[in-house]
């Protein structure tokens, strides 16, 4: 192997004396002296030392922000201020050049919706350099934790011929010819001459075939792309999306909820310890953000708010209690809540965000929601009107996990179907699981960009995903 280190291997390890090469591009280059260089590997730059008569001064022209070098030489101790260790340069190779006017990543503060407009570019920056570090320590602990508790990982398809939410909102894939699509006589268009012989979209979920491996591997969980073709331009709202969705054989509601719990404890706790540098970076951008908001509109910081997670028991209560703790509350006597409180409807963040910060104090756990406002896979409770449910709800947004007991009975499962609407032919194969040999199971979903907006304190998910697809915006 090269002698080539990372920035973050150089702090760890500082290899004094030793020489080695670095690569990276350059933040800073001040009095033609000082090269402050970035590599990725972490969000601290590191002091390159020129001595400038050693250098054609051609060569030291190209030094310029956002240019990419190599350098070489010798790691010393540092004797100025803000950096343990330096490098005493010997050699310089430009990798490439960087016309300094035309860089968009001037060094100064550049406005989130602006470096939206160049996601290209944006991942050099100290926040997204942050983001998109935590968000590979997340996914790393998702694949870690499961592995570690017996689950197994499956591939659920992307294109789908079921629609597993009932939402109707779905990308189609066909290879028909816009210019000639065949129709039926009825005028509909005929897929049956399309590539798949039926109509078939994007997934918006792998729910209803992990539930299927589970049924023959016990416990297994995707974690794959979902589409969703909600023409909605909201900062919470993204048309492509990574899910990770567990499902489990012989697990009730009350083996679920404990699972989800220790999932989250686990994978926020693991970002603390693999993330801190970053996350510390991006506590301090939430904090000089909210300075800017009344104190009654801030929202919790952001180290603050991961330690309440995994420090705190997550209360447990029904919806039926929930509604009643809303109705009696002071901000429902004082008219506080946007949303009204009756039981029925599908509880708004506002009343998920009162129950966790202001009445328990801590993440909750809802369950037994009604089986009006759930989606037809749910378990139907004893009372016919709620289903074995459960939604887990944290600071600052609400919910961050949805759940359920899935509903193992074949007759209730074919009731429950028809009355959503939902063909049962089209879900033949599902309703089979349900006649030969059903046991009890559950599972739950957890969108990964909401997880990763919640950990690194962005309010906005395209912030959190290094493309993002929205409606009219399918750049890079």
């Amino acid at each position: 192997m090269k002698n080539e280190f990372s920035i973050a291997d150089l702090y760890k390890n500082k290899p004094l004396g030793k020489e080695i090469t670095l690569s990276g591009w350059v933040r800073t280059f001040r009095s033609n002296r000082f090269i402050a260089l970035n590599d990725g590997s972490t969000a601290a730059n590191f002091q390159c030392v020129v001595d400038f008569e050693k250098f054609d001064d051609s060569l030291l022209k190209r030094i310029t922000t956002g240019s990419c070098i190599r350098v070489k030489g010798i790691i010393t101790e540092s004797i100025g201020k803000g950096q343990p260790i330096e490098l005493q340069v010997q050699t310089i190779e430009i990798l490439g050049d960087s016309d300094a006017e035309k860089y968009p990543l001037q060094p100064k503060k550049h406005s989130l919706e602006f470096l939206r407009e160049i996601a290209h570019l944006r991942p050099r920056t100290t926040t997204f350099g942050a983001i998109f570090r935590v968000r590979h320590h997340l996914a790393f602990a998702i694949h870690e934790y499961f592995n570690k508790n017996g689950f197994f990982y499956i591939h659920s398809p992307i294109i789908t011929a079921s629609d597993a939410e009932g939402a109707g909102e779905m990308f189609n894939v066909s290879v028909l010819d816009k210019k000639n699509i065949p129709l039926t006589e009825n005028g509909e268009v005929d897929y049956s001459k399309d590539f798949f012989g039926k109509e078939a979209n994007l997934t918006v979920s792998g729910q209803l075939e992990a539930e299927l491996l589970a049924m023959g591997l016990g416990k297994v969980y995707t974690f794959g792309p979902t589409f969703r073709a909600e023409n909605s331009n909201t900062a919470r709202h993204l048309a492509e999306f990574w899910m990770i969705e567990p499902e489990m054989a012989f697990y009730e509601l009350k083996d679920n909820m404990d699972l989800a719990e220790d999932f989250l404890k686990y994978i926020i706790k693991y970002a603390l310890t693999h993330a801190a540098d970053d996350l510390a970076i991006l506590d301090q951008r939430l904090a000089e953000e909210e300075k800017s908001k009344p104190a009654d509109q801030r929202v919790m910081p952001l180290l603050e708010k991961l330690k309440f997670v995994t420090e705190n028991a997550f209360q447990r209560i029904t919806y039926t209690d929930a509604i009643d703790i809303l109705l009696q509350s002071p901000y429902q006597k004082k008219k506080k809540f946007q949303f009204p409180v009756e039981w029925g409807i599908d509880l708004q963040s506002e009343h998920e965000r009162y129950l966790v910060e202001k009445h328990f104090n801590s993440p909750v756990i809802i369950t037994d929601y009604p089986s009006a406002i759930k989606a037809f896979y749910m378990r139907l409770n004893d009372d016919g009107k709620t289903v074995r449910a459960m939604d887990i709800l944290v600071p600052g947004i609400g919910e961050i996990v949805g759940g359920s007991q899935r509903e193992e009975r074949y007759d209730v499962l074919l009731e429950k179907i028809r009355q959503f609407g939902i063909s049962e032919e089209s879900l033949w194969w599902y309703l089979d699981t349900r006649r030969f040999g059903t046991c009890p199971h559950s599972g739950f979903g957890l969108g990964f960009e909401r997880l990763v907006q919640f950990v690194t304190g962005m309010s906005n998910i395209r912030d959190v995903i290094p493309f993002p697809r929205t409606p009219g915006n399918c750049d890079f």
